[in-house]
């Protein structure tokens, strides 16, 4: 059982299953859809998981940014390093997560939510562009009591570095306030991906509260631009600027300066640390050939993933990067969010 071990990684976000789809051009006509975002269904998008199933080739992968990121990180780290929680239903699909997460070396202590569906991810895929149309069904239906329970709590205790999607902001707030402050009052690391332009956009109040606990904040090109836009920055693209204001956002634990880190696909990856503020550090990305690219879904949870590995292991943010570009690549060459077997060194 998960709660006999201690892990040293502890990640908390929306558990989903992916409905991958390739050529997606006439669904994003159809449902109004951009090529590259990621988006909270609606009503008039509810057909489109029936519409995936009857109409089209599905590749169902194991999906949720966190438990993606988690699952790359377990990749990276030495057995048992990684533990994630979230909220599932009593179902099949619950159950193909937990044998993606067993495949990659990832534990999970999920509340299980009995006669509930498990979330579904319906990803379109057109050339290198995903967009994600996401029902979170039994994800939303996270309890704050279960990270108080017997078998969570020891590991929170025990874990150093803490990993939490922005997703998870849109209804579980007070449960990443909990974990933050927690991580923030013990001097431990709190990490948050912004995960997609929305949460900065329509979730600014509760960004808000949870950002003074947070160490380290991922996010890319997209949702820094969303950021700088719902908080009134002048210059919404300059890479830079915008990670430089939000590593100076105040913070409870001063004693560990904010670092900020903007990906931006297959161009450059932006690092500003509230340290040194007016010196950010960019790290080239290695780019891939067109014909060597399957799909960019899951590539910056996979980024997050290495990086997050990096982290733990003690690891320079240098190294942490570069680990997080190699995760990144091997992704955009799998199906989805998935990672190469046999498995490639990465530390």
């Amino acid at each position: 059982m998960a709660a006999q071990q201690s892990y040293k990684l502890f990640c908390i976000g929306n558990p989903l299953l992916d409905m991958q789809v390739t050529n997606g051009e006439d669904l994003l006509a159809k449902y109004g859809l951009k090529s590259n975002d990621a988006i909270l269904a609606e009503e008039k998008h509810a057909p489109i998981y029936r519409e995936l199933v009857e109409k089209h080739k599905i590749t169902y992968v194991a999906g949720g940014a966190a438990q993606n990121a988690a699952r790359g990180a377990a990749y990276v780290l030495p057995p048992h390093s990684v533990v994630y929680t979230g909220c599932v239903g009593d179902d099949d699909l619950a159950e193909q997560l937990k044998a993606a997460n067993k495949r990659e070396g990832l534990d999970q202590v999920y509340l299980v939510k009995k006669g509930e569906k498990t979330g579904a991810c319906a990803v379109i895929i057109s050339g290198h562009d995903r967009s994600l149309v996401t029902t979170l069904a039994a994800a939303e239906k996270f309890e704050k009591e279960h990270l108080s329970s017997p078998e969570v709590a020891p590991l929170i205790e025990a874990a150093n570095v803490f990993y939490a999607e922005g997703y998870f902001l849109t209804h579980g707030v007070e449960s990443l306030l909990e974990v933050a402050k927690k991580a923030s009052e013990a001097g431990k690391i709190f990490v948050l991906n912004l995960s997609a332009p929305f949460i900065p956009q329509f979730f600014a109040v509760q960004l808000q509260q949870v950002m003074p606990y947070c160490d380290i904040i991922i996010g890319n090109e997209a949702e820094a631009e969303a950021w700088a836009s719902a908080t009134g920055l002048p210059d919404k693209e300059d890479l830079s600027a915008v990670a430089r204001a939000i590593a100076t956002q105040p913070k409870s634990n001063a004693s560990r300066p904010r670092t900020v880190v903007i990906t931006h696909g297959p161009k450059s990856t932006t690092v500003v640390s509230a340290a040194d503020p007016d010196t950010p550090k960019v790290f080239p990305v290695t780019p891939l050939k067109d014909e060597e690219i399957v799909d960019t879904n899951g590539a910056g949870d996979a980024f997050a993933g290495g990086f997050l590995g990096g982290i733990v292991l003690g690891k320079s943010i240098e190294e942490a990067v570069e680990a997080g570009h190699k995760l990144g690549a091997m992704c955009v060459q799998q199906v989805g969010p998935q990672y190469q077997w046999p498995k490639v060194q990465i530390f």
